[in-house]
């Protein structure tokens, strides 16, 4: 009877544990429950805070992107993304597509002026990996540009090259995206430069140059390279400071501008310098075979006045020495920048040192600065070079000196070996010393006399018929008489390409009178007065463009602008 009893109870306390846990487990279920709901509600109304917090912030952002739009436009907004496409072209103006036009046409940006755009480089993420510092430097690339025309394929923008190089300064890969936003910008009143190498202030007149160049621009940025090409050279200089702001217009403006000096002297191996030379003193160096190395020095009014004077002589003297190869030599005035066997102005091919005299007798030296190409013509060549000034003598190296006697040939005898007029008293034993060791060159229109040991060695051109030493042939052919090319197309020997350089070919290098730029002249002018005025090709349209007359201010072709003083106002 116990044990039944017993057995029941357990039953009973063995059912009720079951059911407490049974309550437990679902109250802790319920709780559970619970609590996950009231996350989710939690976290939904967070989502939906954040979510109305990013739409007001969007919403704020969205306003002032609009106030500042209309701030940078003026009152018009524009803001498209294109695919860029690189075109051939000059300056910084670049191509949008039709559909721009009538965007920015109905909100008046035509009437408000020149259209300038900002332009910004975005990055795709989907591209090619950079590292952390080449992405942050790619997407804060930023400049600005005029626009050429609207014809541009829809959905693409047109970029030339300034602009493309300044955006994008390593080759892509894929086709980048760029956002064009247009913008209004301040006239430029100040400008600083600076040269990524040392030799740009070498060109004549090189302020000139750069406003040239600028004529090709409308807007410039700070951190633009910006290219200068001048006489088959190219100079980057890198926009440092604008004022009055760091993104200004240069149409229509005068903009005061500093060049400094570049940071690093590193010089580049495809880009000729000039090393500067100081009168009486020696710089020494090494040319290599078929390279050029370049000095300039200058001559002031003081030396030309001296010279005028036919006292002094200017001497270029070039040392190479012993043991070492052969060079030539050339000098030029500027504007020639960089002579060579094409185009100088002097030139000396002697084998060994050189030396030549410019003196007041050549027309061509004026004052101002002066070039001097050393090439290499055979081997490694050490060399010294100088410019000194010298006394002028009055008689030189090769020049027969003419005795108070031959003037007076009464009491003189021809010798029947050298044909010299020879005092009669000592004329027979002139002419046995004469005839034994004496010759006289049998070359038409030479007559040197000469040492019978040294008759083997001197020889005739067969071209030109010049007088050389034997040694000196081969170099006298291969200078001389071996044709060169020009890159007009004619082959012409060495003297007379230096005369098609300097006076005939449409691709020689001139100083436009109008512009102050060195530029291939090109042919006769279409015009017939311009013909008459010596005008070049790029004379006649360069000289096309007008300018406010200093008196009446009314505006005047550039080449028409001294007739019109002489002839209007009797200014001459």
């Amino acid at each position: 009877m116990d044990f039944e009893l017993r057995a029941a109870r357990e039953k009973l306390e063995r059912e009720q544990r079951q059911r407490k846990e049974k309550a437990r487990l679902k109250l802790e279920r319920e709780r559970r429950a619970k609590a996950e709901a009231a996350r989710q509600r939690d976290a939904l109304e967070a989502a939906q805070r954040a979510r109305r917090i990013e739409a007001a912030q969007a919403q704020i952002a969205a306003n002032q992107q609009m106030e500042e739009n209309l701030r940078a436009g003026n009152g018009v907004i524009f803001y498209r993304i294109f695919e860029a496409a690189p075109y051939q072209g000059y300056g910084d103006k670049i191509k949008l597509p039709p559909s721009c036009f009538s965007e920015l046409s109905d909100q008046g940006a035509l009437d408000k002026g020149p259209m300038f755009f900002q332009l910004s480089k975005i990055y795709q993420r989907n591209s090619e990996a950079l590292s952390s510092a080449d992405t942050k430097h790619e997407d804060n690339r930023t400049t600005h540009c005029g626009v050429l025309e609207f014809t541009a394929a829809e959905g693409l923008v047109e970029l030339p090259p300034h602009i493309w190089t300044n955006l994008f300064p390593v080759p892509v890969d894929n086709t980048p995206l760029i956002e064009v936003r247009y913008v209004r910008l301040p006239k430029g009143t100040y400008a600083k430069l600076q040269p990524d190498t040392i030799g740009f202030s070498d060109i004549p007149n090189h302020k000139a140059v750069l406003e040239t160049s600028l004529r090709q621009h409308a807007t410039l940025s700070q951190g633009d390279i910006l290219t200068v090409n001048h006489g088959g050279l190219s100079y980057k200089l890198k926009v440092l400071e604008l004022k009055p702001s760091s993104s200004v217009s240069v149409l229509e403006t005068d903009v005061e501008v500093d060049i400094v000096e570049p940071s690093s002297t590193s010089e580049s191996v495809d880009q000729p310098l000039l090393n500067a030379l100081v009168l009486g003193k020696v710089e020494s160096g090494t040319v290599e075979e078929g390279r050029y190395e370049y000095y300039k020095f200058s001559i002031g009014d003081n030396i030309i006045s001296k010279l005028s004077n036919d006292n002094i002589v200017v001497e270029v003297k070039l040392d190479v020495e012993i043991n070492s190869g052969d060079t030539d030599l050339y000098v030029s005035r500027h504007p020639v920048l960089f002579p060579s066997k094409h185009q100088h102005e002097w030139s000396s091919h002697d084998v060994g040192s050189k030396v030549l005299i410019l003196g007041g007798d050549n027309k061509e030296l004026t004052s101002g600065t002066y070039s001097i190409g050393i090439f290499g013509f055979k081997g490694s060549s050490k060399y010294h070079v100088s410019v000194s000034l010298q006394e002028k003598l009055s008689e030189r190296h090769g020049e027969r000196a003419v005795s108070s006697t031959s003037a007076d040939k009464t009491d003189c005898s021809m010798c029947s070996n050298c044909h010299h007029y020879i005092p009669t008293r000592t004329i027979a034993l002139h002419e046995a010393y004469c005839s034994r060791h004496n010759v006289v060159c049998p070359q038409e229109g030479c007559g040197v006399v000469l040492r019978k040991d040294e008759a083997r060695s001197h020889v005739h051109c067969t071209k030109c018929g010049k007088a050389l030493h034997r040694e000196e042939m081969e170099k006298h052919m291969k200078v001389f008489h071996e044709p060169l090319y020009c890159a007009c197309g004619v082959s012409l020997e060495q003297e007379a390409m230096v005369i098609h350089q300097s006076s005939v070919c449409p691709l020689r290098l001139i100083t436009c009178r109008y512009c102050g730029d060195m530029v291939p002249a090109g042919t006769f002018p279409s015009d017939v007065r311009d013909r008459m005025r010596g005008l070049s090709e790029h004379e006649s349209v360069c000289g096309s463009r007008t300018a406010p007359c200093d008196s009446c201010g009314r505006s005047v072709m550039l080449k028409d602008m001294e007739i019109h003083r002489i002839a209007v106002h009797q200014k001459n």
